[in-house]
């Protein structure tokens, strides 16, 4: 929400994906719910971009496998008290089928079924964010400069060598930046004017002047598109309207590392795979990361939980040895060696194991003598004693089929999460089902 030059601006984070290249970290979860950095899950950095830039009246649209999404938006990211109120909400949106029985078919089409929300709040400007990316912008710089183009739309633009370019939906500029072509994963992407070998691909964040979202979402319906804003929406305005693309290499964020008083920088990662979840994850552990959480006047905000601090102790004969790590709250490291990893709140590595470029999660207990290497072990998991992974040499761990994969790209292990059980008599056999409204 801003006034001004700005007016009513209506935040809409887009948190439906499936993520199905993620899989199994998305077998139980959608993308947006998958945690990330120890203590934070995806979603965080949208609303975080959103809230630190002074929009305080977010609609977070859901669909698939939602209930850990939900738990978490519900528990961390609501206003109270005196603030709560018509212009300051953090409010999840379900497909709730008002356009015809049938769920969300595409990011416009989930828009367009909640037309009614952009009535109701009486926006001037709507603000489209994906829910699926790491990355930490001001957005009121994206808005000021939608506003001196008089922009019709503005699509956030980053910047990437074109030799990487075509595995995302590239943007084709004049050189006052007015978009020209818009196309999903060319071959030959177009390269950005007075950069040569540099291309602009889209971030999925734009924003829309609100007559505009309006009509073309509407047109879109009645047609057979896919619905989606990438593919359908933007292409098509571009030949009508005003659609600028917004540089974010210049977009500037206030403060400083408190570490090392550095000037924190914007920053962007698609975490789209395996291997670009775990890469980005490694990148977060240099000290010299462009990625910095301890910038007071930028946090990436997140639930806060009542765990107790995390502990690292030498056990049973064993001394401790804790490198490059990322620790959340409750994460015990007892007797064992812990380099190049992440640790998630309240998991517990065992004495004499050693944990390598790992990625631990929520609650996962490790047991003795483990060696694990580039291996990501989702929630709630138990390793046994001795097992080894990463190694060439993996132990069988007595894991449920398919719930230990390999990951063909980047050979990274992913141990998914157990099915629950359900407790019986003790002269009963005891039966699993899944983790659908527990991940």
């Amino acid at each position: 929400m801003r006034y001004g030059n700005f007016g009513r601006v209506l935040g809409i984070v887009l948190a439906g994906g499936k993520g199905e290249r993620l899989m199994p970290l998305t077998k139980y979860r959608a993308k947006p719910a998958v945690h990330f950095a120890a203590k934070y899950r995806i979603v965080d950095f949208a609303l975080s971009n959103l809230v630190n830039s002074g929009i305080f009246s977010i609609y977070v649209l859901v669909q698939f496998k939602s209930q850990s999404l939900n738990e978490h938006i519900e528990r961390g990211w609501q206003f109270g008290g005196a603030l709560r109120g018509r212009d300051f909400f953090i409010t999840l949106v379900p497909a709730q089928m008002w356009r015809g029985e049938h769920w969300f078919q595409g990011t416009a089409d989930a828009v367009y079924q909640n037309l009614h929300l952009i009535t109701l709040y009486d926006a001037d400007r709507v603000a489209i964010f994906a829910a699926d990316h790491v990355y930490k912008m001001d957005v009121e710089q994206m808005m000021a400069y939608h506003i001196d183009k008089k922009a019709d739309i503005t699509v956030a633009a980053n910047v990437v060598p074109s030799s990487e370019a075509s595995a995302f939906g590239c943007i084709e500029t004049d050189a006052g930046g007015r978009i020209t072509g818009f196309v999903e994963k060319p071959e030959i992407p177009p390269e950005i004017p007075g950069k040569p070998g540099f291309s602009y691909v889209s971030m999925g964040n734009y924003i829309f002047e609100r007559e505009i979202l309006e009509e073309s979402l509407i047109e879109d319906a009645a047609l057979p598109t896919s619905h989606d804003f990438g593919r359908d929406i933007i292409p098509k305005l571009v030949q009508s309207s005003r659609v600028f693309a917004y540089d974010f290499s210049g977009n500037k964020l206030p403060g400083k590392d408190s570490s090392y008083w550095r000037e924190d920088s914007p920053y962007w990662r698609d975490v789209g795979t395996i291997g670009a979840y775990w890469n980005a994850h490694m990148d977060l552990l240099q000290h010299d990361s462009e990625m910095t959480f301890f910038n007071p006047k930028w946090p990436i905000r997140t639930v806060s939980y009542a765990d107790p601090p995390s502990y690292v102790c030498p056990a049973e004969g064993r001394s401790c040895n804790v490198q490059s790590t990322l620790a959340a709250e409750g994460s015990r490291v007892l007797g064992s060696n812990v380099e190049s990893s992440v640790l998630s709140r309240n998991c517990v590595i065992m004495p004499g194991s050693e944990v390598e470029e790992s990625i631990i999660g929520e609650g996962v207990v490790i047991g003795e003598n483990c060696r694990l290497r580039k291996v990501i072990i989702d929630s709630h998991n138990v390793i046994p004693p001795n097992t080894v992974l990463g190694y060439g040499q993996d132990s069988d761990c007595g894991f449920e089929e398919d719930q230990m994969t390999v990951d063909p790209s980047s050979g990274i292990i992913v141990v998914g999460m157990p099915k629950m059980q359900l407790r019986k008599s003790r002269d009963m056999p005891k039966k699993g089902y899944d983790w659908s409204s527990f991940s």
